[in-house]
């Protein structure tokens, strides 16, 4: 071939090469590069300096990342992590309730009057309702008049007792003298017998009258007895609430007539609020009637509301079919009764509410301090 081929197929002197090789071209053997007619690109020739610096700002920002999470982490766990839950006070979640209480009526009658309605709030011996009286009122009425004509008959016996107490102290006397003529001989004994006689019938005629005028006291207590049944029936007509609380349903309406027992109205007893929850074995065999509680309503998560345990179940509420493992003897489930204390409830019967979701905790180890969120205090 000519010279001038050999001359191009000659590699040229590092002087003749670019300075920046671009990507494609032809690059000489060399220690650390590919071989030679290699195509390679050009990325993979920057300068190893370069590569070093990176790499050396990506683990500074990595340490950084991980110094950061780490001071993050403790001061999260120093002053925002709230402290581990004592063991000694359990809890659960349940709704406040009060006790029911139906107003009802004794007997059978028809409503005359209703005095409340649903949603007010009613004190003790409070009037709430009253019945149709008038056949209890007549019946008082005659009562009374036959208490009247029983005084009449008492007094009539007793006044025929004294007739004859006085009847029989004459004949006595009378008895006396003749007796005395008879032994001198100025009376024959025939007159004392007849004297005799006539003190023993007078006797007779006393323990009578007697008689008569214990009958007719108690004939006087008997219709003295059913004034006062009446009274009562009329009290029991006359519907009262009674306890504290509020009116919760009205059952009976004015004109309606009811069978004995019929219910007029329910309300709630403010002076019974409690809590309903449920615990587990564990936490159920510990908690004792009695123990101190605090209840915290999900609508005043701030205000702690005191109480104490009340009643613990004797039968578990939700018991599996097989109760063999322990893992399933951990399943049943206890209700336990949390009252709010009547101290609290007292002076803010006005603020109560029924239904409201919550959680109560119950302390099963006296010498457990409560935490600080649930703590007693005088602006709570």
């Amino acid at each position: 071939m000519p010279k001038d081929s050999d001359a191009m197929a000659a590699p040229s002197s590092s002087s003749d090469r670019p300075a920046h090789p671009i990507d494609g071209e032809i690059l000489p053997a060399a220690e650390g590069l590919p071989a030679a007619g290699e195509l390679v690109p050009v990325s993979e020739h920057l300068p190893a300096k370069r590569s070093a610096r990176r790499s050396r700002w990506r683990w500074i920002v990595i340490a950084l990342i991980i110094g950061a999470g780490a001071a993050g982490g403790a001061i999260y766990w120093k002053y925002f992590l709230p402290p581990p839950w004592p063991t000694g006070i359990v809890f659960s979640n349940g709704r406040v309730e009060a006790e029911e209480i139906d107003i009802n009526a004794k007997f059978a009658e028809r409503v005359a009057e209703l005095l409340v309605d649903e949603g007010d709030v009613v004190t003790p011996g409070e009037v709430v309702a009253r019945m149709d009286i008038r056949d209890v009122q007549a019946s008082l009425n005659k009562a009374e008049a036959q208490v009247q004509q029983a005084q009449e008959t008492l007094n009539e016996a007793k006044a025929n007792v004294a007739d004859q107490t006085a009847q029989l102290k004459l004949a006595k006397q009378q008895l006396e003298r003749t007796n005395a003529l008879v032994e001198r001989g100025f009376a024959t004994y025939e007159l004392l017998d007849q004297r005799q006689q006539a003190v023993t019938s007078t006797s007779a005629a006393l323990a009578a009258a007697n008689n008569r005028a214990g009958q007719a006291a108690r004939a006087l207590d008997a219709a003295k007895y059913e004034v006062e049944l009446y009274k009562v029936n009329i009290a029991d007509n006359t519907l009262v609430a009674p306890t504290l609380g509020r009116i919760q349903y009205r059952i009976s309406n004015v004109g309606e007539v009811l069978a004995a027992g019929g219910k007029v109205f329910t309300m709630l007893d403010f002076t019974d609020v409690y809590m309903d929850i449920y615990l587990p074995t564990a936490d159920a065999g510990r908690a004792r009637v009695g123990d101190e509680a605090r209840v915290v309503l999900d609508a005043f998560p701030k205000f702690v509301i005191p109480a104490h345990v009340s009643f613990i179940a004797t039968q578990a509420q939700f018991t599996p079919k097989a109760v063999e493992t322990k893992d399933e003897r951990d399943k049943l489930m206890f209700r336990v009764k949390v009252r709010i204390d009547k101290s609290f409830l007292a002076p803010r019967f006005a603020h109560i509410r029924t239904g409201l979701p919550g959680i109560a905790y119950v302390r099963v180890d006296p010498k457990t301090a409560w935490p600080a969120a649930l703590r007693l205090t005088e602006t709570r």
